[in-house]
């Protein structure tokens, strides 16, 4: 049976529930330490090899095995207890912090350690990442879920902001080796509290016992195919990533050169950090503003003006108005991210859900590995600055085209009517008890 909302949860609903607040209190601890990692990291290895080479693999180890494993890690996700995925996971992140911070002590870094390194990092961050997301749905009420998945979205910009400041701390006071090897001791929490957390995954839909095939693979993407919204939700993720991603923060130190860079590096730091903490404010913005269902036009809205935002910024020749377009981009991010998260999951019937949600995530992380080309190598013949615009631009015709894709095809939803999952156009009668619109 179908439960309709009577009324909106409260503000910031899923920290009021001890289980989820415990949860998300120590995944941000891990995920600090992820960037720990990254920054102690990629210096030394500068300080090392000097090798651009190098700097272009740690990108694409990174979200390659995304692009390659997302889908397997879903169905993984949807087979075992997420628990234990999750542990997998930090187990691997903990190894390479270990690694690291040894290769450091002792000297004896070599490239083809780091490239190993680089890669079993990569491969955590796909290992886990459909079970953390999964894992959720059994903590927190249905009418809480989107605060839940929102805040779990909003705790990757808090770890960007939180990482470098503890990271470049840790260097200072202790070391690069010694810095990561005490970076271990910080993702220890989250594994520990899994040990005895009450909560695999599958609460309430049970396991899949479907192995993992490409015949399954076809037959999750012809199920999401029939439902719309989520198959919006695909495309416009995978847009994003594929023309911009991430790829503009590897070009910062050219947008800052650009805008009067200072000695001190103060002015590049603030423009790296300015889409995280504008994520942060949009999260608060939305939690304050109570929204419990969340929008397919609004998600695809928000994508929009985050191309449009990305695209000016880099037109820009005043440096306060830098600042607040990245700002204003993070906002506009985090808003279509979270949006689109709550809308997948919750769309997605139970015993199916990580092998969506990894179909996803191939295409919002995954496809990031090809922003390298539309804003890097397009950059390295038309420059940086209209390579990001161009490809920010491309975003917004995307998301127009979509809008009027979806108001041509829209069949009216009232506020309280009942979302039909992909279960039941694929043939499966799950129903999710929460209303995202149109």
């Amino acid at each position: 049976m179908s439960t309709r909302l009577s009324a909106p949860p409260p503000r910031f609903a899923a920290l009021r529930v001890p289980a989820y607040r415990r949860y998300f209190t120590f995944s941000l601890m891990s995920m600090v330490a992820d960037n720990i990692e990254h920054v102690v990291t990629y210096w030394v290895m500068f300080q090392t090899f000097h090798s651009a080479a190098l700097g272009g693999f740690a990108v694409i180890s990174h979200w390659v095995p995304f692009l390659l494993f997302s889908f397997y890690a879903g169905a993984l996700a949807d087979r075992h207890d997420c628990r234990r995925l999750i542990q997998i996971s930090q187990g691997l992140f903990m190894l390479a912090s270990l690694a690291w911070g040894l290769l450091f002590l002792a000297g004896e870094l070599q490239m083809w350690h780091a490239v190993v390194l680089l890669t079993i990092h990569g491969v955590a961050g796909v290992v886990g990442a459909p079970a953390t997301q999964l894992i959720i749905h059994d903590m927190v009420p249905a009418e809480e879920l989107p605060s839940a998945i929102r805040l779990n979205a909003s705790s990757r910009y808090l770890s960007i902001l939180l990482g470098p400041a503890v990271g470049g701390g840790l260097m200072l006071l202790l070391g690069p080796a010694s810095g990561l090897l005490t970076n271990v001791l910080v993702y220890l929490p989250f594994t520990i509290l899994l040990t005895r957390f009450p909560h695999t995954g599958h609460a309430a839909g049970g396991r899949s016992r479907t192995a993992s095939t490409l015949a399954d693979a076809w037959n999750v993407f012809t199920a999401v195919r029939a439902e719309s919204r989520i198959m919006a939700m695909v495309v416009v993720a995978g847009a994003t990533s594929f023309l911009v991603g991430n790829a503009f923060q590897a070009q910062m130190p050219a947008y800052a050169n650009y805008l009067g860079a200072d000695a001190t590096g103060t002015r590049y730091t603030v423009l790296l950090a300015a889409e995280a903490a504008g994520a942060v404010l949009g999260v608060l913005i939305l939690e304050g503003a109570n929204l419990s269902t969340p929008s397919v036009r609004a998600a695809i809205a928000s994508a929009g003006l985050w191309g449009l935002t990305m695209g000016v910024f880099p037109l820009t020749q005043n440096y306060p108005m830098a600042v607040a377009l990245l700002m204003l981009a993070g906002v506009f991010n985090i808003a279509f991210q979270s949006m689109a998260q709550t809308l997948v999951q919750l769309l997605a019937p139970s015993t199916i859900r990580g092998r969506v949600v990894g179909l996803f995530n191939t295409a919002m992380m995954g496809l990031r590995a090809g922003s390298g080309l539309t804003v890097g190598l397009m950059g390295s013949f038309i420059g940086v600055r209209f390579s990001l615009a161009v490809s920010s631009f491309a975003i917004v015709l995307v998301s127009v085209a979509l809008l009027v894709r979806d108001a041509r095809a829209r069949i009216p939803h009232s506020p309280e009517s009942e979302v039909t999952s992909v279960g039941t156009r694929s043939g499966s009668p799950t129903q999710t008890p929460t209303t995202p619109n149109r």
